[in-house]
C-alpha cells in the first residue's frame, strides 16, 4: 500500500502538539495489535479534512491488521468533500472501510454499542458545542467505545484563535464567556461569530470520569507555540534550534500535569478507556472491580506521565473484537 505522503507530516506551528497526540494514538494501536486483535473499528467525530483518520487508517495497515473499518464525521459538507477526495486511494485498499460523512454531533452516534476500539474527537471539536449538550454528547461517546477515547480542547489559559485565518488578520475580536460565543471582524471586513467554550481542566475530567476510566489529563503544547520565531517580527538570529527544542520538550514534560500550568497549554488532552459500569454505579460514580481494561505500569514524565491500562483479551473478547 503506498503511503500517503502527507500523512505524518508534522510541521508548523502546532508541530509539538501533533506529535504528542500521534504517540499517544500509535501507542493504542500497538497495545490493540498487541493483545492479537486483528480487526479494528475507529471513529474520528469532526473529522475536519480527514488527517488524523487517514494516519490511523494508515498506521493499523502498517501493523498488521487485516479488518479496519473507520468513520469520519463532520457537520461541514467542504470538509468531508475534502477529507473523501484525499482518501480516495487508501478507502480502495483490501480489508480498509474508510468513510467519510456529513452529520451533526449533537445526533445519536450511528455505531452500535460497545463497537468502537479507538474514539477520537480532536483539536476543539467540543469546544464548539453548547455546554448544556455535552454530557448527551459524552454519554454517547462512552456508549459505542469498548477500547480508548481520545480528545482534545482549548484551556481556558489558550492563546486567542481566530479560528478560519490568522490572528494577526483580526482586526478585532472578543470572546464572550457567559454565552461562549466569539465576535470576530477581519481586516478585509467580513464578521464572523463562532460558538466557542474554554475548558478547565476539572471541567473536562469531570465531564468524562463518570463514563470512562482515566488514563491521563495533560496540557499539551505549554511553551512551544510561545517560542517559535515570527519571522514577521523576530530577526533570523533568533533561532528555534534542536538543543532549544529538547529544552523545551523537558519543560513540557515537567509541566504538562502541574495543575498551576496545564491550563496555559493550547490544548488539553484527555485519554479515557472502556469501563463497563451498571447504571447503580453510573449514577453513584463507584467502579466494578471487572473491566475490559486494567490498569498496569505507569508510564513515566517522558510518555506523558499517563498511566496505561493494559488490554485484558480472554476468547470471548477477542472473538468480539475480530
Amino acid at each position: 500500500m503506498a503511503i500517503p505522503s502527507d500523512c505524518f507530516c508534522f510541521d508548523g506551528p502546532h508541530a509539538y502538539a501533533d506529535r504528542q497526540l500521534w504517540s499517544v494514538i500509535e501507542k493504542k494501536l500497538g497495545a490493540l495489535r498487541a493483545a492479537d486483535v486483528s480487526s479494528i473499528a475507529v471513529v474520528d467525530a469532526g473529522c475536519g479534512p480527514g488527517t488524523w483518520l487517514r494516519r490511523v487508517v494508515t498506521h493499523a495497515r502498517r501493523l498488521g491488521f487485516s479488518k479496519i473499518s473507520a468513520r469520519g464525521f463532520d457537520v461541514a459538507v467542504a470538509q468531508v468533500q475534502a477529507a473523501r477526495r484525499l482518501a480516495r486511494d487508501l478507502a480502495s485498499v483490501p480489508g480498509v472501510r474508510l468513510t467519510f460523512e456529513v452529520a451533526d454531533l449533537l445526533d445519536r452516534l450511528s455505531e452500535p454499542d460497545a463497537s468502537v476500539d479507538i474514539t477520537l474527537c480532536l483539536y476543539s471539536v467540543l469546544s464548539h458545542l453548547p455546554v448544556l449538550d455535552l454530557p448527551k454528547v459524552a454519554s454517547e461517546f462512552a456508549r459505542v467505545t469498548r477500547g480508548y477515547f481520545i480528545t482534545t480542547v482549548r484551556s481556558i489559559g489558550s492563546a486567542p484563535t481566530a479560528f478560519v485565518d490568522s490572528i494577526e488578520k483580526a482586526k478585532h475580536f472578543k470572546l464572550d464567556h457567559r454565552l461562549d460565543r466569539c465576535e470576530l471582524e477581519f481586516r478585509n471586513g467580513c464578521h464572523i461569530a463562532v460558538n466557542f467554550h474554554l475548558f478547565a481542566a476539572h471541567e473536562l475530567k469531570d465531564l468524562f470520569q463518570p463514563l470512562f476510566g482515566i488514563e491521563g489529563l495533560r496540557g499539551l503544547d505549554i511553551f512551544h507555540t510561545r517560542f517559535i520565531p515570527d519571522r514577521r517580527w523576530n530577526p533570523a538570529s533568533v533561532l528555534l534550534d534542536e538543543r532549544l527544542m529538547l529544552e523545551l520538550t523537558q519543560l513540557e514534560e515537567t509541566y504538562a500535569t502541574d495543575p498551576k500550568f496545564m491550563e496555559r497549554a493550547t490544548h488539553l488532552l484527555l485519554v479515557g478507556y472502556h469501563q463497563p459500569r451498571s447504571s447503580d454505579e453510573l449514577l453513584t460514580g463507584s467502579t466494578s472491580p471487572s473491566r475490559q481494561f486494567v490498569r498496569s505500569d505507569t508510564i513515566g514524565p517522558a510518555s506523558g506521565g499517563f498511566e496505561r491500562p493494559r488490554p485484558v483479551v480472554a476468547a470471548s473478547l477477542r472473538s468480539k473484537l475480530g
